[in-house]
C-alpha cells in the first residue's frame, strides 16, 4: 500500500520568541485524512490543538456568499472543537509562510474568509514594514470570532472547590461565574487578583465530574492585573483531557473580552486591551483584543484578537 504524506509544521502562537506562547501543529492538504485519522494525529502531537487546513476549491459550491479560502478543523488529543483561537493564528501565520498566502506589491493588509464546522470566520493580515521577508517581526494577524453567546450562569461555590479557591478570590461579591461562548463555550471565572490566581490548583476529579454535567469545554481564571506592565488582564486554563495548564488560549480570551464587556468591566472602560497568559509556565504569550460593534445599532457584534506567531518546525507526516 502506498504511504500517504502529509507536510506538517508547529508554530508558536502569541509570541514573537521561539519556544514561548502556545505551540499548534497544522497539516496540510488534509483532504484524504478521515475524523479517526485526524484524531489520533492529534493524539500523537498531544499538543492542545492540532489543526488540519483543507483547500477550497474555487469552482467548488459554496453555501455561503463570501466563498472561503481555506477550510479548518481543530482536534485537541481527544476530541475535535469548533473554534479555536492560537490553532488560527498559527495556521495563518504558516499559510503566509509558504506562499500559500500571498501579500501583493503595495498591499499591506488582506482580508480571508475561513470556513469552522460553525461557519466563516473573518481574518485580517496585516504586514507592519515593507520587507519582502515574513516574519513574527512584521506580520500580526487578527481573528474576528463568532458573536458572543451568554450561557449557563453557574454556581459559585461548587465552581470554586474544583479550583481549591472560595468566594473571598472572586472579584467581588457580585460576580457571576458564566459560560460564555465566541465559537466554543468557555467558563469564566474572575478573580479579584494575581495571589488569587496564583493559588488556583484544579481537582482533577471534582472539575471531571463538573465538565460531565455542564455546557463548557475548559475553564478559564483571570484577573484585571497583568503579569508585566504592557498586560491588562493575566488568565490560567485547564484543558481536558489532561487538564493540562494552556500556555494562551485565543477563544477563551475572547469570550473573556466578551465578558468583561457585558459586565462592564472592561480595563481602564476602553474597548481594546492586551491579555497576557503562560508566564508562570515558562511560554508567555500576549495578544490585543477589541470590541466591535453593529453600525445601524452600536450593540456589540463580535470580539477580536491579534497576534503573531514564529515557525519551529516543519515536517512531514508517513501514513
Amino acid at each position: 500500500m502506498a504511504c500517504r504524506k502529509y507536510k506538517f509544521m508547529q508554530v508558536d502562537a502569541f509570541t514573537k520568541s521561539k519556544l514561548m506562547g502556545n505551540p499548534c501543529a497544522i497539516i496540510f492538504d488534509s483532504e484524504t485524512l478521515n475524523d479517526l485519522e485526524m484524531q489520533k494525529i492529534a493524539n500523537e502531537q498531544n499538543l492542545s490543538e492540532t489543526c488540519f487546513v483543507r483547500r477550497i476549491n474555487k469552482d467548488s459550491f459554496c453555501q455561503y456568499s463570501i466563498k472561503p479560502s481555506f477550510a479548518l478543523r481543530f482536534f485537541t488529543p481527544s476530541e475535535e472543537i469548533p473554534l479555536a483561537g492560537h490553532p488560527t493564528i498559527a495556521t495563518i501565520f504558516a499559510l503566509v509562510h509558504e506562499k500559500e498566502i500571498i501579500f501583493e506589491t503595495n498591499i499591506q493588509k488582506i482580508e480571508v474568509w475561513l470556513e469552522l464546522t460553525i461557519g466563516l470566520i473573518k481574518v485580517e493580515i496585516e504586514k507592519t514594514n515593507n520587507s519582502h521577508e515574513i516574519t513574527s517581526d512584521n506580520i500580526v494577524i487578527t481573528m474576528f470570532q463568532k458573536k458572543p453567546e451568554f450561557l449557563k450562569i453557574h454556581d459559585s461555590q461548587q465552581i470554586l472547590a474544583a479550583f481549591g479557591l472560595t468566594k473571598d478570590d472572586l472579584y467581588n461579591e457580585n460576580t457571576i461565574i458564566q459560560t460564555v461562548s465566541t465559537g466554543t463555550p468557555q467558563l469564566m471565572i474572575h478573580l479579584k487578583n494575581i495571589e488569587s490566581l496564583r493559588k488556583a490548583q484544579l481537582n482533577i476529579q471534582l472539575f471531571a465530574n463538573l465538565r460531565k454535567t455542564s455546557d463548557f469545554f475548559s475553564p478559564h481564571l483571570f484577573c484585571l492585573q497583568g503579569a508585566t506592565d504592557k498586560g491588562h488582564t493575566f488568565a490560567r486554563h485547564f484543558v481536558p483531557p489532561g487538564n493540562c495548564e494552556d500556555p494562551f488560549t485565543g477563544s477563551a480570551s475572547g469570550a473573556m473580552c466578551a465578558y468583561l464587556y457585558h459586565y462592564n468591566l472592561l480595563p481602564q472602560n476602553q474597548n481594546s486591551f492586551i491579555a497576557e497568559q503562560g508566564h508562570w509556565m515558562n511560554r508567555p504569550g500576549s495578544a490585543q483584543l477589541n470590541v466591535h460593534f453593529q453600525q445601524d445599532t452600536n450593540q456589540l457584534e463580535c470580539v477580536s484578537i491579534s497576534g503573531t506567531a514564529t515557525v519551529v518546525i516543519i515536517g512531514t507526516y508517513f501514513l
